[in-house]
């Protein structure tokens, strides 16, 4: 492919920016329409990245009509949106690199991916955690054997007041709270460092006993750019689960909008296997035997996930997939196996017994 790249981003809202950012560094891409259903936001991003005012939309089908000759989208709306937006998309014939979490549930999810087999084309889930340089070391110990079998992880993602406001509060937007929003990162970025084994079976539990907190007066965490006076929070402030594996693996997660514990925001992976061990906290910190001597080992390289670079290397995997045909590192398949886990966790957690997750 000669020419650049013409990209659409869907949904203009505070995620968007660093797509955008990572498409405009990107000399392959031409960022050609933007589509948000807020006036005021399309256009803010419009004159941010000199978009023509004739291709800024308030409507995604009146956009992919207007601009047949868009190449791939950009999904970013509020999750309730996400299958309907990329399957318009798909179905127009883009590629498109939708935000986590890929939908609502597990059937949207499947319903994405059979629209992209059906067109021939690439949907990729922003499953930006693979990209980072944190996982690239591990995998690179993963590869050279440093862990042996891989049987036991724990994740969190825990914030003390982080709920952000705004559709993340509301479930008919966001399908839940924690869970969908901050676990779907770390249960993600675990499962690929493991191996990618197939969930067999959940156990969870969800509280909704502090809420978002409105009462404090201290400014802290994300704030979404749909915070309004008048939001509503009808989620879950803390999830907890347990994942099983085929492979006879488990993960432990937890996530929180909302906890009354001493730090602000904890986000802890820890890999457990038969050699060794490690712990991403957010530096990497291994754990091994050496001479027979249990020894903790620290690298001097710089460890922890930085975020620089991070979402432009996403980007640029996506624009490198389009365009020369590389196979794709979060794939579809991927993301409707996520949320089968989490719809596996939701159901667990309202019915009190563990799920058994079905093919």
């Amino acid at each position: 492919m000669d020419k650049k790249l013409k990209v659409a981003v869907i949904g203009n809202g505070g995620i968007s920016g660093v797509h955008l950012n990572g498409y405009a560094q990107n000399p392959n891409v031409e960022i050609y329409a933007l589509c948000d259903i807020n006036p005021e936001r399309v256009n803010h991003r419009g004159d941010q990245y000199n978009v023509p005012a004739e291709r800024r939309f308030t409507n995604v089908y009146e956009m992919l009509e207007a601009c047949p000759e868009i190449d791939a989208c950009s999904v970013c709306t509020w999750n309730a949106a996400h299958a309907e937006c990329t399957i318009a998309a798909l179905n127009a014939g883009k590629h498109v690199l939708c935000e986590k979490p890929m939908a609502m549930n597990e059937q949207e999810a499947k319903a994405m991916k059979e629209a992209a087999e059906k067109n021939g084309k690439l949907l990729m889930i922003g499953f930006v955690r693979r990209f980072g340089n944190d996982c690239a070391i591990v995998q690179d110990f993963a590869n050279n054997d440093f862990f042996g079998e891989m049987y036991y992880a724990k994740a969190n993602y825990r914030r003390r007041k982080g709920a952000p406001g705004g559709w993340f509060g509301d479930k008919s937007r966001s399908g839940g709270g924690p869970l969908i929003d901050l676990g779907v990162h770390v249960i993600d970025l675990v499962r690929y460092l493991m191996g990618g084994h197939k969930p067999v079976s959940v156990y969870g539990a969800t509280f909704k006993k502090l809420g978002d907190k409105k009462n404090i007066k201290d400014k802290a965490g994300y704030s979404s750019a749909s915070r309004s006076q008048n939001d509503i929070f009808d989620v879950e402030d803390l999830a907890s689960a347990m994942v099983r594996f085929d492979n006879g693996s488990v993960l432990q997660v937890e996530a929180s909008f909302t906890l009354n514990q001493e730090e602000i925001s904890i986000g802890t992976i820890e890999l457990f296997g038969t050699k060794g061990g490690a712990r991403m906290d957010p530096g990497l910190k291994l754990f091994t035997d050496m001479n027979d001597y249990m020894a903790n080992v620290e690298l001097t390289a710089p460890t922890a996930l930085s975020f620089e670079g991070l979402f432009e290397n996403e980007i640029n995997h996506f624009v490198d997939c389009v365009m020369n045909g590389t196979p794709c590192r979060a794939p579809a398949e991927d993301g409707v196996t996520l949320m089968k886990i989490l719809d596996g966790i939701y159901e667990s957690a309202r019915t009190g017994h563990e799920v058994i997750l079905e093919d």
